[in-house]
């Protein structure tokens, strides 16, 4: 390092013969040193060491699980009974057609139950003597349903309604089903967004009545902006859980996605097509999956960097 002095007499420091020779100097004349150069290209091979290691490690893993799958003494007979090509292709476009019923059972009792379970989390946070009857019956509602099977629930809605004999009910096995579905599944809602509204500081409903809003306007423009916001992760999830159990319906009749595969496996007594739904049915979870994921580390980084959540 060698030292100059400035018009002014004073002493300082030239860095420029610290620099390593022929390393690239950036735009606002920063140039690297080669400590942070070495320190760069260590981290990218032990980066490149630690991809291989995985990969192989994967391999490694999916070659044992083939070899003792395959050595299996039952091995050609399952094979036969759950991974039948001839099957597979007859059995694809039925269960694909079946599919979109459970699609649209996922959008409408998505809605459906959002709407609700928002509604239901509302009457459980009202303050006040005057709203304890309907806080009991929120909370009846969400002890309920939470814990009934959604099995015996589909069961009581699609078998039992009809047996009533009621005037203008419907005995449609699909609207029953979205029924029960949308009833379960907004308990479970109710209680994401009841923690949700929970979680916001007293502070702030304080603050928006101090501004002059009143208890309504403050839980909309203040509270429930904010609730949403950080019960975003734990809805998806919900949603993504819905969107399986939406195969459930097929216990009252529907021609979905399992139905489908239920009738071809039936007349066929080869369990394929089942085969061939569970993969579809993974294939529909799995973006939901990686969005959900996405989200919530986003909201994670967020709330490390100090922004809104």
């Amino acid at each position: 390092m060698t030292v100059t002095k400035d018009e002014s007499g004073r002493e300082g420091a030239d860095d420029k013969g610290d620099m390593p020779a022929g390393a690239p100097a950036g735009a606002d004349g920063y140039t690297p040193s080669e400590r942070r150069l070495e320190r760069e290209r260590y981290k990218r091979g032990r980066a490149r060491r630690a991809t291989a290691i995985a990969a192989l490690s994967t391999l490694v893993t999916v070659v044992v699980l083939y070899v003792v799958v395959v050595s299996a003494p039952g091995w050609e007979r399952t094979k036969e009974t759950f991974f039948d090509g001839q099957y597979a292709r007859e059995a694809f476009p039925k269960v694909l057609e079946g599919l979109w019923l459970n699609v649209r059972l996922l959008l409408i009792c998505g809605v459906l139950v959002l709407v609700l379970g928002m509604l239901i989390a509302i009457a459980r946070t009202l303050p006040g003597p005057v709203f304890f009857p309907l806080r009991a019956l929120a909370a009846a509602y969400t002890d309920f349903f939470r814990g009934l099977p959604l099995i015996i629930n589909l069961m009581i809605v699609v078998f039992g309604v009809p047996a009533l004999r009621l005037q203008g009910v419907t005995v449609d096995p699909v609207l029953l089903g979205g029924t029960a579905l949308t009833l379960t599944y907004s308990a479970y809602v109710a209680e994401v967004f009841r923690a949700g509204i929970e979680s916001v500081h007293p502070s702030q409903r304080a603050a928006a009545r101090s501004l002059g809003l009143t208890n309504r306007q403050a839980l909309r423009y203040v509270v429930l902006p904010q609730a949403v916001r950080r019960q975003v992760p734990p809805l998806l999830n919900d949603l993504v859980s819905l969107q399986k159990d939406t195969g459930l319906v097929s216990i009252g009749g529907a021609i979905d996605a399992v139905r489908a595969s239920d009738i071809i496996a039936q007349r066929s007594l080869n369990y394929t097509p089942y085969i061939v739904a569970g993969l579809v049915f993974v294939a529909l979870t799995i973006p939901m999956t990686r969005f959900t994921d996405w989200v919530t580390a986003r909201m994670d980084r967020q709330r490390a960097q100090g922004g809104s959540i």
